[in-house]
């Protein structure tokens, strides 16, 4: 099956020769004018679309197809470099650069790498998130292939981080802290998450010990930026299941980054085993604009409008589970159907003010508004049989679902953030206030009839779950502010130290949130010893209140962890190349926990109980450029995680993200020997979840989604890469890159559950129907990169 793919990818691609110019490899060391590396530098082919960045030892390499050009070196902070070389034949030179500070933006620049250099953060190569094969096709996606981050369901967006949920995750773009939709019950319904890969400059990753700056959350921290480019550009990709565009301009002293996205799901779906009419349109505008009134005065306007719209008139399903001795078959017709609606529209303005060098003020307001509407009213008549001709029918029953749910929210925010750097000192705050506002409408309820009776109100043969009739208004103010100190020790040993408080009026509660990282970076600067310390507060909000009946519970208090790790990354040659070998140990004790339990991708909290419970693991990464420009990573993450709900007399259970065992592998190879066709291969595993029925009142972990296992690869070829002899005239005119993918989704088409239909047979006997997630599916796209305009 894989040479047919092959075959394929050659026939739609393989047009163009596939011998390679000779090529010159440029290795250096890039430094200020004090002899310290520099890292985050960008290192350009002038006239070719080769880049690269030095790596946090200042090093860096990138190739040539011509043997005269010339390099140039930038960095915020720094003035340009630019390095003419002309050399005889082919091979590898070696050039270094030296940077001298541009005094007008030193303070970004001096902040910038303290920062990173502290960080307990991964910084994600945005190149790697555009190859990726991703069936959601969001940013998001190769979140789930790093370190301590939990894969098991491919269509949506959100993760799971080290035993926390969804909802224990921050997302910050430019500095703004962005919330997700809340009814999302299902990863369907998932559209565009807010992330625009079209207009990412940067972006890094913390799954835990991350610091004071960031919010009040337990988990995780994914930080990106959409910042001021050095040229103007457009990107267009189209495919089979939607197309985007992105445009950036630059003037002298302003810059727009404008974006829209179109999504379609429909290919996908049709593999699930719900057979029915699928209408998934997802749309997403955005733009973000920056203008520079002086050297020390600069105003960033984002926009932001995202629209969702699911529908599914269902016809009929046909699922075969159980054990191979005792196979079962569940067959459902449908009637009526399900219709959602989800639209966020909203907007903010940062102003930058510099007083003086090295210091550093911003003053951020934001207003994000949400409107999400389910509406489902769908009867499924369902029969159970062993699959085996002659055997007699199990059940013969019905189920109903119904919704009828509305929920407005509203979310302004104002925020002052400082950072001033003092020789060895950058001392960091923030100011911030935030006030949500939620109307919430509830009417849904289910039922589930094994015996006919449907029409009989008085019969108990059939359960009822999740009946829901209730009103809700609310409305929370929050205020929160940080201070920190990032301070070098030594020349070997970073301490940064934190501490963030918080007030809100639904709990009342005054929270003291200390927080400490050490980095020790020895002589031989290949290793860096990381140590984490902190205590996490999560204040209660509108999604942990609300209980399985609707009704609020405001007495709730903030849920509580205090974490601990030590980490270790290590940098050395073999195989060729530069390795680099990242792990973590850590350990998270949380005394008051908001239990709850998962449905697909919703997450229903048990409002009115509180636990204990505690989470240990241990995180490995090795990658590098096993090919040359193309990065692989392999990681292996081991974890358990564990709850305790007080006064229920069960003790310890599995809380719903124990996920003991993850696996992932990025890896990207060159295909018949010609460096133009490119493979990029994603392999996923993560071991089984624990899952409760709805009929139990409290959690329970006795029974387990079966473990994810997921193969996606894709092939790809630039018509325009540096690396082919022969470039088409036409396209190398008006295209800086012409890129062609074919991508099959699901390789080995496992089908992996993500959750379970719930029914009775005519004994009273309850079933786990499994819900199975995509198969295998055949995806191709094109992704057009304009050449900068002149004039």
């Amino acid at each position: 099956m894989l040479r047919t793919y092959l075959l394929l990818f050659v026939i739609l691609l393989g047009f163009t020769s596939a011998n390679a110019q000779p090529l010159v490899k440029i290795s250096g060391l890039v430094s200020d004018q004090l002899g310290h590396s520099l890292q985050q530098v960008t290192v350009t082919i002038l006239g070719q679309s080769q880049s690269t960045i030095t790596d946090e030892h200042g090093l860096y390499n990138i190739y040539s197809k011509t043997k005269a050009f010339t390099l140039k070196y930038t960095l915020l902070g720094y003035n340009p470099v630019l390095i003419n070389v002309n050399e005889e034949k082919a091979g590898r030179i070696t050039r270094h650069a030296v940077l001298s500070i541009n005094p007008a933006e030193l303070e970004q620049v001096t902040i910038t790498n303290k920062q990173n250099q502290l960080s307990n953060s991964t910084i994600i190569n945005i190149a790697d998130a555009a190859a990726l094969p991703a069936a959601s096709g969001n940013f998001e996606a190769i979140l789930k292939t790093l370190p301590g981050v939990s894969p098991n369901n491919e269509l949506s967006a959100q993760y799971s981080v080290r035993g926390g949920n969804f909802d224990e995750n921050l997302l910050y773009v430019n500095d703004i802290e962005v919330n997700r939709p809340i009814l999302v019950r299902n990863a369907q319904q998932e559209g565009l998450s807010f992330v625009n890969p079209d207009l990412l400059s940067s972006a890094k990753f913390s799954a835990g010990g991350f610091e004071a700056r960031y919010g009040d959350k337990l988990s995780s921290v994914l930080d990106v930026k959409y910042e001021r480019p050095d040229s103007s550009s457009a990107v267009l990709s189209a495919g089979l299941l939607g197309l985007s565009f992105g445009s950036k301009i630059v003037n002298r002293k302003s810059y727009l980054l404008a974006g829209i996205r179109y999504k379609n799901n429909t290919g996908l779906l049709g593999s699930q085993d719900n057979k029915g009419v699928y209408t998934p349109n997802f749309t997403d505008v955005q733009m973000v604009y920056g203008h520079e009134f002086s050297p020390r005065l600069s105003l960033s306007l984002l926009g932001s409008f995202n629209s969702g719209t699911f529908k599914l008139i269902p016809e009929n399903r046909e699922t075969v589970f159980g054990t191979a001795t005792a196979r079962m078959r569940l067959n459902i017709d449908y009637e009526g159907e399900e219709k959602d609606n989800y639209q966020t529209a909203g907007g903010a303005a940062t102003l930058k003010f510099i007083p003086k060098p090295n210091y550093v003020l911003k003053w951020i307001n934001s207003f994000f508004q949400s409107e999400e509407k389910e509406q489902i009213d769908l009867t499924g008549w369902y029969l159970f049989d062993t699959g085996n001709a002659g055997v007699q029918n199990r059940a013969i029953g019905a189920y109903i679902s119904y919704a009828a749910n509305r929920l407005s929210s509203r979310s302004f925010s104002s925020e002052f953030k400082a950072d001033q750097t003092f020789q060895n000192h950058t001392f960091s705050w923030g100011l911030r206030f935030e006030t949500k506002n939620y109307s919430d409408n509830l009417n849904e309820y289910s039922l589930i009839d094994s015996a006919g009776y449907l029409q009989d109100a008085e019969t108990h043969n059939f359960y009822q779950d999740n009946r829901v009739f209730v009103q809700n208004k609310l409305g929370i103010r929050y205020y929160t502010a940080y201070l920190q100190d990032s301070y070098r020790l030594s020349g070997n040993t970073d301490l940064q130290l934190g501490v963030r408080g918080s007030y809100n009026d639904l709990s009342e509660q005054f929270l003291l949130s200390p927080r400490l990282l050490l980095a020790y970076r020895p002589a031989n600067n290949r290793k860096i010893f990381r140590f984490t310390a902190g205590l996490y507060q999560q204040a209660p909000d509108y999604r942990s209140i609300r209980g399985f009946d609707g009704t609020l519970n405001l007495q709730q208090k903030a849920q509580r962890s205090y974490n601990t790790s030590a980490g270790l990354d290590y940098a050395f040659d073999a195989l060729g190349t530069r390795l680099k070998f990242s792990s973590e140990l850590y350990f998270k004790y949380h005394d008051r926990l908001i239990p709850y339990l998962m449905d697909n991708v919703r997450v229903k909290y048990l409002a009115r109980e509180e636990a204990r419970g505690y989470t240990y693991g241990a995180d490995f990464n090795i990658g590098g450029e096993f090919v040359k420009d193309l990065l692989s990573y392999f990681r292996l993450s081991f974890m358990k995680s564990a709850q305790d709900i007080r006064n229920d007399g069960k003790g310890y259970l599995k809380r719903p993200a124990d996920q003991r065992v993850n696996f992932s592998a990025y890896f990207q190879d060159r295909l018949l020997n010609s460096p133009a066709y490119k493979v990029h291969l994603s392999l996923l595993y993560g071991s089984r979840l624990p899952v409760g029925s709805p009929l139990m009142q409290s959690y329970s972990d006795s029974f387990h989604i079966p473990a994810y296992k997921r193969v996606d690869i894709g092939f790809s070829k630039d018509f325009l890469d540096d690396f082919s002899e022969k470039k088409a005239g036409l396209l190398e005119k008006y295209f800086s890159s012409f890129t062609a993918y074919v991508e099959v989704f699901n390789l080995l088409n496992i089908n992996n559950t993500v959750s379970y239909l719930w029914l009775k047979d005519l004994d009273n006997v309850q079933y786990a129907v499994p819900n199975y997630l995509t198969g295998r599916r055949l995806n191709v796209k094109l992704v057009i990169k304009f050449k900068k305009s002149k004039g």
